[in-house]
């Protein structure tokens, strides 16, 4: 059974932190790739973040590099996402996805998701 469960999101102020965390069934938690994508109102959704199964390689966007960290822990089936000096820009629902096979940064290429955790950054 394929299963995604995103949690974490919230409201934070700008120059906060949040961690998101995704568990995931052990049959998608063994893809290839596990990563976090956003979706803004209006905006298509757009990669953030990577990690490969040994947890060993990482991928991130431009926009958050430095700020975000990618984590996995594969005996909890879990991948987490660290968000840092959060941006009013970083606004957006936050999704957890799994590719089982060729990693790329385009979110029409990934086989599984998750529903998704909102985040907000405002005062």
């Amino acid at each position: 059974q394929v299963q995604l469960v995103e949690s974490g999101g919230g409201l934070v102020q700008p120059g906060g932190s949040l961690r998101l965390s995704c568990v995931a069934s052990a049959r998608t938690f063994s893809s290839n790739f596990m990563g976090w994508f956003r979706q803004a109102p209006g905006k298509e959704r757009e990669f953030v973040a990577a990690i490969d199964l040994p947890g060993s390689r990482t991928y991130y966007a431009e926009s958050v590099k430095g700020r975000f960290t990618i984590s996995r822990d594969n005996g909890k089936n879990t991948v987490y996402l660290q968000m840092n000096s959060l941006k009013f820009e970083d606004t957006a629902g936050y999704y957890c996805a799994a590719e089982r096979t060729t990693f790329t940064r385009l979110a029409t290429t990934w086989d599984f998701w998750g529903q998704g955790t909102q985040v907000t950054v405002s005062w």
